[in-house]
């Protein structure tokens, strides 16, 4: 048979209209310096390696703890809110699609910035969910005024990604005042870097979820773990959509792993300042050396210059050994973004934009 006649027979018609999320490049076997993928440039800290040898043991021949009960106090505790207000999954993404089945299926549009994560025009087209984008401004920055109309859900990261930029939390509670009668989605994948966090927002208004990662701020990307905080009625209708698909999705090491990240606090703080100053002292060098850098919340830098396009920048960078992101479409082609990684990394990063520059 065909690969024609297979697509003609055998396929759902879903399959043919998807346009699936593409993932950053994960090199295999080259040796190349990674800022492209948003990842921490620090392992995890010496408890969750301990945590995952403690649980890698005859235990794993039995399913993990279904409502990662342990995982979920630690989250609870730390954030302080009742455990019935948390839920996980197997990392931020797989959180967010079950929150677009859950809550943005509506008659009237949801709505999300023009320029942001590429997966929710991904989980739009999954769902057939009816979607409207709202431009940035011209300095790349996102208002909530903006999303004062009609609406279905609004789903918006913070800080946004990948401009870097964040909104503060008095402009969301203000939107919520105002959007009271569909869910507001703040992804905050990025917040632990310099922007604060709407957790604290969600007593007072019960339409508002907060989505969170382990990949970034708690260098666990190889873990897959995220997290939701919401109103109970919220998190027991994404657990609806959860056990539709798996009732299993936070493995046991996983559990392990990320309950004891979220303990560690002494290690996240200096973890995250050492990624902070980093970012500052690589955004002052690269102004310095002619470059445009977009104001960071975040683990990047969304970087441009006004004489080089982004992608000569991409590929003089990789022509080094180093590898970052750019996306050939409206409103972001002119910039590349760069992760954070080592002072080392960003050096050598550095070093390699001069030559460019200089030539």
């Amino acid at each position: 048979m065909t690969e024609d006649a297979i697509k003609a027979s055998l396929l759902s018609e879903l399959v043919g209209r998807l346009h699936p999320y593409v993932p950053g490049e994960q090199p295999q076997g080259e040796r190349l310096i990674k800022l492209n993928t948003n990842e921490s440039p620090y392992g995890p800290s010496e408890a969750v390696i301990d945590a995952i040898r403690d649980a890698a043991d005859d235990r794993l021949r039995l399913y993990p703890d279904p409502s990662a009960t342990g995982l979920r106090q630690s989250i609870a505790d730390y954030y302080d809110v009742p455990i019935d207000h948390v839920f996980v999954g197997n990392g931020s993404d797989e959180v967010l699609a079950f929150a677009f089945a859950a809550f943005f299926q509506q008659p009237k549009p949801l709505l999300y910035p023009s320029v942001s994560y590429s997966f929710y025009p991904v989980y739009c087209n999954l769902y057939d969910i009816n979607a409207e984008t709202i431009d940035l401004h011209d300095d790349m920055s996102l208002s909530l005024d903006d999303y004062d109309r009609p609406n279905g859900g609004i789903i918006f990261p913070n800080p946004n990604a990948p401009t870097s930029r964040a909104v503060p939390i008095s402009d969301i509670e203000a939107l919520l005042k105002k959007n009271t009668e569909s869910v507001v989605l703040v992804d905050e994948a990025y917040v632990d870097f310099g922007a604060d966090s709407a957790i604290p927002l969600i007593k007072q208004y019960p339409n508002l979820v907060v989505t969170q990662t382990f990949s970034k701020s708690r260098s666990l990307a190889g873990m897959r773990v995220g997290l939701a905080v919401a109103h109970p009625a919220l998190i027991t209708a994404l657990e609806s959509v959860r056990d539709s698909f798996n009732s299993y999705p936070v493995d046991t090491l996983a559990q392990a792993a990320a309950t004891a990240a979220m303990k560690d606090t002494t290690w996240f703080d200096q973890s995250i300042a050492r990624v902070i100053n980093t970012r500052e002292n690589t955004a002052t060098s690269l102004v310095k050396a002619g470059f445009e850098v977009q104001p960071s919340k975040a683990n990047f830098l969304l970087v441009s210059h006004p004489q080089i396009p982004g992608k000569t920048l991409l590929d003089h960078l990789r022509s080094d050994g180093i590898i970052v992101r750019h996306w050939d479409k409206p409103g972001l082609s002119p910039y590349i973004r760069v992760s954070i990684g080592t002072d080392e990394d960003m050096q050598l990063f550095l070093q390699s934009l001069q030559t460019l520059v200089a030539a």
